[in-house]
């Protein structure tokens, strides 16, 4: 056989590559390779197909379809062919095939390329799949293999890539970009190359860059996507680093052309993505071409094919070109329409590009552009404004910048009068407040600072004012209804002699708000005006908020607010049409009266309300109580709340991926579904507005507990989910912006608050770990927004002034059982552990901004009185020392499971951080807030048993509080401040829990007892040390200087019942000390004597004042300070001869004491004379007791109808005696008036008897003001019997009792106020009287002048409004009145000058009589002329 016709028989059977494969395995042998290499050539010369022989070229494994073959043949394929033999072969074929048909060897190599070309690309799966925009697998397989040929014949030069892509674009008129990009990528032909070569490529590139961003791969196809991903990327960077390089490498005209041609190419892309996010139906749609094509906006992409340099001029460029796309709205659009160009409405398209045009840059940078941009270019103000508002949102840095440049466009607008800079600032500084408070400060607070003070830009000449009027009136025909309120609301400032100008402006703008049918006089009170998103708030809406603006300043100042009186009358129309409805909304009344029903009855009397309105809305509520139905907000618009739920999970997923930005921009759209579902104002917070906490039973609607429960269960489990991969130091900035987003709308936060407050203080033991983790975490954030938040006043008052929200939840924590301990300190450890961790995160902003002193203090309590352990002192150790380590430890046994709270509180009570804390004032626990809260604890369920709290107070006292600085809020040694602070904290346990009204405290196991006992220890102490002569001043001193500082503080506050509060709770203090403690024991050389100063001093100035009954001292006082002085003798070495100089002395200076004692002697006694045997072995009683026993002694006597002979004793200890004796035995008014008449001979008993007289008118005044607590008939009937005895023995010295100097026994038993009444009793007495007392009562010596006083003084009462209140039934069941008393009075002294004798006067004490009456009573002075000096009216009756 020939050597052509085997070579033809091979053919046949197998290919040239099989051919050579199988001969590889054989041992080569001398003379083979040219003998191959011409069997080669023939072989060639025979009619092979290129084609064929260019598939075996591109077949990197032509045996894999014969899978059967044996190990050899494998092994041949193992070793492979060298792709340079296949190359060489190809170019020698295609050379004798060019040679045999005359054309060049470029144009065979390139003909028999695209032949192969389309073989791969046009399959038949393409034909039916048009629209596939990226070959198949198998075909990129072929095509780079094919490609893989093409870079061989182009290292040989037979083919020219130039010629290859001229003849593939004569038959493509859209080449694909798939094979433009592996033309690429295998380096054949450069994809820059083909922009400047092809002159047409912008007619194809565009289209074929929209088609392959809008074609979606099909399911499964994971490959082609990313091949998609890849030839975006790879055509943009090229585009980008060709388009943009710097100006020298541009410089060459055929570059600068392609420059301008990638240009060209990336803004059409750029206009089409703007386009189609303008035409897409939603804020949330966008064609998913244009969205693939916005996140090619990417540094990563890009940099590979283009310098940094040209990364920052494209998306400088990019930025440009979408802030001048479609300049088509004009200024006056852009103020109509700004509010719907918010962040939350925007195309997220829009917004996603944006975010990624600014990634490389800073704020500044971004804003200096902005600026220049807008004073060099006309621009689309829809896409700039929501530019501004995308870099609010994502950007938390871009506030005070924007602030910056809005000063500079100010600045610059008044320097040049420039209107562009002028409306530029007006407009971004609107677009910011849009984004909410959390955001941006609201308009108006930005009006109000830019223009509203006297400094401002336009306050130094009258052209900027004109300028500045001038401005805002020309937007007047544009401006929505909020902005114009908002510029009436806080005017700008003008000085007094250009105020004209304003009030041009205000008729302006009040005449565009009645255009728009927004009626001036349907604008808020208080200036909450919304500048911010959507149409203004309807008037109802605004007239509720002044009404609870209103009511929340008249539950804090008392008073009806100035804004609200001056609207009553200036602005009537809103005070009848909107105010008042709005307050007098029918509701059903609670039982006692709340702030809301004083606030109306405040407006009704000062009649700001009418009378027929007035009536029908208490009818209204008298209806709704008998219906008993409560008004229930049923809004529950389940759409909303089903968005709401589905942002909050996506919110979860962005923060435990740790995105910001996303997060930002979630948080935007969340606070926008908030406001549709509670709408509320941004403005609405300006100015710490307060809001009403209700710490009852709150009643909050349904839905808001259902977005309440919604919101918290969410924020949990963020904070769960991200401290699971994060410490709260690394982690962003989510939680702050979650709770800023919040604070933007007010009726949610009010209902938040109430929740947490309920949350806190009734479920607090159904909360978990993981509830109080992210509760914790979430009032800390709170806290540290305190900057921009509200603040909160509690109902009923828990404090006086409004707080912060977070403090006010802090109140919510009560540590008055063991579970409210255990609960409190969970909860303090979880929130100061967050807030140490969180605090390392932020090195510019204070630690202490993320712990919240309350909380803190409480942990101070609650750790060394749980924790025993934790009573041992600790050394500070330095903060810096491993606290990242610390952190981190105690964060973990925060957040362990399997850990205590135990182990967790020691943790923290150790950290360096939370023990230096404690240097730090605001966190400094103070004996008093100590004692403020162990007064609180419930003795029957606290944590610690009775010897365990005796234990941990008597440590708290001595071993804490004592030896501890006062600038640390200890006493600094000093046992008087210690003892001073306890005797205070009782006091002001016992008047807070009186003024609420619970005087059961001490019934329900309060630890006051507890206190006491403590106080009771260190007084003692004290009084053993003043004893030992160590020169401390004497205990009695120190007490009652204590007592007179609280009585000060209470007199002070102008009320009655304040100072009784304060008198009867230091009574009962009193009464737990030791009474020896209250008399001074004083050694003067070698005589020891008792000093009775003080305790003088106290009874006169402060008991005398408020005991009840008036004039006498309860019981139990009295034998407190009998058996001071009694025990306090026996100090001395004479205690009888003492106890006499000492009662000697109280009996002069203190009668009140002396009474007293007199009058409670029959009890008295037994425990006085037991005492005393007791204390001086059997001595006989000291002869001022014995006094006391011979009076009450001879009283009985009397009683029995025996007159002895009158003690010794002070005649008021006989009066008082007697009144004692005859008080409780008045109805025998024989024995009684007997017994008197035997003592009215004596002249000895006169005294007595007068006294005794004072006593009865005492408890007849008594009666007559407390007329449910006293007999009127008794006294009365004692004060008759009395008084008879008197003017039957011809006695005036009675008349002395009713007017009384300063230094008379009656001023000094009874108080000045009760002194003042006795004319009220003079008159009242004496007219129920008979007519033959009454004659006798006027003949007596002096009782004229006696009589006019007591009127004059009676009327002088009844002009101040002195009179009593309390209304007295006299026998006859009528009513006595001030004003029929006083009438009588009158007539009674009109009688009394009638009937009296015109000598009985002398001329002096008829002038001094005449002067009183002739101010006050006219008639009266006249009456007295005329009866009792007839001579001086008319002087011709001498003549006559």
């Amino acid at each position: 056989m020939s050597l052509s016709e085997s070579c033809e028989s091979v053919s046949q059977k197998r290919t040239l590559s099989s051919l050579l494969a199988g001969r590889v395995v054989k041992r080569p042998r001398q003379g083979d390779g040219e003998r191959l290499q011409e069997a080669v050539l023939q072989l060639l010369e025979q009619e092979q197909d290129l084609l064929s022989l260019l598939r075996e070229a591109e077949n990197p494994n032509p045996l894999n379809h014969f899978s059967a073959e044996s190990g050899e043949s494998e092994q041949a394929v193992s070793q492979g062919i060298p792709s340079t033999i296949a190359g060489s072969l190809l170019v020698c074929e295609l050379r004798r095939q060019a040679t045999q048909l005359g054309v060049p060897l470029a144009a065979m190599s390139v003909k028999m390329v695209l032949e192969r070309l389309t073989d791969i690309t046009e399959t038949q799966e393409v034909k039916e799949d048009k629209r596939r925009a990226i070959l198949t697998s198998s075909q990129r397989v072929q095509l780079c293999a094919l490609l893989e040929s093409c870079r061989e014949l182009q290292s040989h030069g037979a083919i020219c890539p130039q010629l290859l892509w001229q003849e593939y674009r004569r038959d493509q008129r859209r080449p694909k970009l798939d094979v433009v990009y592996h033309l690429h990528l295998c380096n054949i032909l450069t994809l820059k190359d083909i922009l400047e070569s092809d002159e047409g490529v912008r007619s194809w590139l565009v289209s074929q860059l929209k088609a392959l961003c809008s074609w979606t791969p099909p399911q499964g196809e994971k490959e082609a996507k990313q091949v998609q991903q890849k030839v975006l990327s790879t055509v943009v960077g090229v585009l980008v680093g060709t388009g943009f390089q710097s100006r020298q490498e541009a410089a060459a005209s055929q570059r600068r052309r392609s420059s301008l041609l990638c240009c060209s190419v990336m803004d059409d892309m750029l206009f089409w993505l703007l386009d189609t996010g303008d035409n897409s139906s939603t804020q949330q749609s966008a064609g998913s071409g244009a969205e693939l094509w916005c996140q090619l906006f990417d540094a990563s992409l890009c940099e590979v094919s283009a310098s940094s340099e040209a990364l920052q001029l494209f998306f400088t460029h990019s930025l440009t070109q979408t802030l001048t796309y479609k300049p088509r709205l004009t200024v006056s659009d852009a103020i109509t329409l700004q509010n719907e160009w918010t962040f939350a409405k925007s195309n997220r398209l829009l917004t996603s590009l944006f975010r990624k045009l600014a990634v490389i840059f800073s704020v500044e940078q971004l804003l200096r552009h902005l600026q220049q941009v807008l004073e060099t270019h006309e621009v689309n103000w829809k896409h700039v404004l929501c530019f501004i508002s995308t870099l609010l949102v994502y950007n938390p840095r871009a506030q005070p910048s924007l602030r910056e440049l809005l000063s500079r466009l100010l600045s610059s607008a008044f320097e040049g009068y420039d209107l562009e800079n002028m409306i530029t600032a007006f407009l971004l500084a609107r677009q910011g407040a849009l984004e909410g408070p959390a955001i941006f400060p609201s308009y108006s607070d930005w009006f109000k600072v830019s223009f509203g003070g006297g400094g401002v830009y336009h306050a130094t000449s009258k052209k900027s004012l004109v300028f500045l009027l001038k401005f805002l009136s020309d937007l007047v025909p544009f401006e929505p209804p909020q902005y114009l309120k908002v510029h009436l609301l806080h005017p700008p400032y003008v000085p007094v002699k250009h105020r004209s100008l304003l009030m041009e402006y205000v008729s302006l703008a009040k005449t565009r708000l009645a255009d728009l049918k927004e009626s001036v006089e349907e604008m808020g009170l208080y200036g909450d005006v919304s500048g911010a998103a959507g149409a203004a708030a309807q008037p109802q809406c605004q007239a509720v908020q002044d009404v609870e603006k209103a009511i929340s300043l008249f539950e804090s100042t008392g008073r009806i607010s100035a804004t609200v009186m001056e609207a009553s009358i200036f602005r009537r129309p809103y005070f009848l049409t909107r105010f008042l409805p709005a307050l007098l909304k029918p509701r059903v009344l609670p039982v006692k009266a709340d702030a809301w029903m004083s606030f109306i009855e405040a407006l009704k009397k000062a009649d700001k309300v009418p009378a027929a309105q007035f009536s029908s809305y208490v009818e209204s509520c008298k209806r709704l109580r008998q219906q008993k139905r409560s008004v229930v907000d049923a809004d529950a618009h389940d759409d909303p709340c089903q968005v709401l739920q589905f942002q909050l999970q996506e919110l979860r997923q962005l923060v435990a991926d740790g995105n910001e930005g996303e997060t930002s921009a979630q948080l935007s759209r969340i606070s926008h579904t908030l406001n549709v579902i509670l709408p509320g104002h941004p403005d609405d917070l300006a100015g710490q507005k307060v809001i009403k906490l209700q710490t009852d039973t709150p009643q909050l609607p349904e839905l808001h507990i259902k977005v309440v429960d919604m919101i918290l269960r969410n924020f949990c489990q963020c904070t769960l989910d991200s401290s699971g991969a994060n410490p709260p130091n690394k982690q962003n900035l989510w939680a702050s912006a979650y709770v800023s987003t919040l604070l933007g709308n007010p009726q949610l936060l009010s209902s938040l608050l109430q929740r947490l407050w309920h949350l806190f203080h009734h479920q607090a033991p159904s909360l978990s770990a993981a509830h109080l983790l992210g509760l914790a975490a979430f009032v800390v954030h709170l806290h540290a927004s305190v900057s921009h938040s509200p603040l909160a006043q509690m109902a009923p008052p828990l404090r006086a002034e409004p707080v912060p929200v977070a403090e006010a939840l802090c109140s919510a924590l009560v540590c008055n059982t063991n579970a409210s301990m255990l609960f409190c300190v969970r909860f303090c450890v979880a929130a100061v552990c967050y807030g140490i961790c969180r605090g390392d995160s932020l090195p510019q902003q204070p630690q202490q901004d993320y712990i919240l002193s309350s909380l803190y203090k409480k942990l101070l309590y609650l750790i060394p009185r749980l924790l025993p352990e934790a009573r041992r002192t600790l050394e500070d150790g330095p903060v810096g020392e491993h606290w990242e380590e610390n952190n981190l430890r105690v964060w973990n046994s925060s957040t362990d499971t399997n850990s205590s709270w135990r182990k967790t509180a020691c943790s923290l009570w150790r950290h360096p951080v939370f023990r230096q804390l404690q240097h730090l004032p605001q966190y400094q626990l103070l004996f008093t807030e100590w004692l403020s809260h162990e007064l609180r604890v419930q003795r029957s369920e606290d944590a610690l048993s009775d010897p365990e709290r005796l234990e941990y107070q008597q440590w708290a006292c001595l071993e804490l509080y004592l030896p501890q600085p006062e600038e640390q809020g200890g006493c600094g040694g000093d046992m008087k401040r210690l003892c001073s602070h306890l005797l205070n904290a009782v006091m002001e346990q016992q008047l807070s829990e009186k003024s609420l009204g619970r005087l059961d405290v001490l019934h329900t196991g309060s630890c006051l007892p507890d206190i006491l006992c403590r106080l009771q220890e260190l007084v003692c102490e004290m009084e053993l040390t003043s004893l030992s002569g160590t020169g401390q001043t004497h205990v009695c001193d120190f007490l009652f200087e204590l007592a007179s500082q609280r009585f000060s503080a209470s007199e002070s506050v102008n009320s009655q019942l304040s100072l009784q509060h304060t008198l009867d709770t230091w009574n009962r203090v009193l009464l737990a000390l030791p009474s020896v403690s209250f008399i001074k024991v004083k050694t003067e050389g070698s005589r020891v004597t008792l000093d009775c100063d003080k305790l003088i001093q106290h009874v006169n100035q402060h008991q005398r004042k408020m005991c009840l009954p008036v004039g006498l001292l309860s019981f139990h006082l009295t034998s407190h300070f009998l058996r001071g002085v009694l025990c306090a003798s026996l100090r001395c070495g004479r205690s009888g001869e003492n106890f006499n100089k000492a009662w000697s002395q109280i009996s002069i200076h203190c009668p009140l004491l002396l009474l007293s004692t007199a009058y409670w002697w029959e009890r008295l006694s037994r425990i006085a004379v037991s005492l005393w045997s007791r204390l001086c072995d059997g001595e006989t009683l000291p002869e001022q007791l014995q006094l006391l026993s011979d009076s009450q002694n001879w009283t009985c006597s009397l009683k029995k109808g025996q007159l002895l002979q009158i003690p010794s004793a002070p005649a008021l200890v006989v009066a008082a005696s007697l009144y004692s004796s005859w008080r409780g035995c008045a109805e025998d008014e024989q024995d009684l008036r007997a017994a008197l008449n035997m003592l009215r001979t004596e002249r000895d008993y006169r005294e007595v008897l007068v006294l005794l007289l004072f006593l009865c008118v005492n408890s007849y005044l008594l009666a007559l003001l407390y007329p449910q607590e006293r007999s009127h008939q008794t006294s009365r009937s004692l004060c008759t019997q009395v008084l008879t005895v008197l003017v039957d023995s011809l006695d005036s010295d009675w008349l002395l009792i009713f007017k009384a100097n300063e230094k008379c026994v009656v001023t000094m038993v009874t108080s000045a106020e009760f002194t003042r009444l006795m004319p009220w009793a003079f008159f009242s007495l004496l007219q129920q009287q008979r007519a033959e007392l009454l004659h006798k009562v006027l003949c007596c010596p002096g009782f004229l002048n006696i009589a006019v006083s007591c009127y004059i003084s009676l009327l002088q009462l009844c002009l101040d409004g002195h009179t009593p209140a309390l209304i007295t039934e006299l026998p006859d069941s009528q009513t006595e009145e001030p004003s029929q008393i006083l009438s009588q009075a009158k007539l009674f002294v009109l009688r009394a000058i009638s009937q009296t004798s015109p000598t009985s006067l002398s001329s002096r004490q008829l002038s001094q009589l005449e002067s009183q009456c002739a101010g006050l009573d006219p008639e009266v002075a006249a009456a007295l002329s005329m009866h009792l000096d007839p001579h001086r009216l008319s002087p011709e009756m001498d003549f006559l």
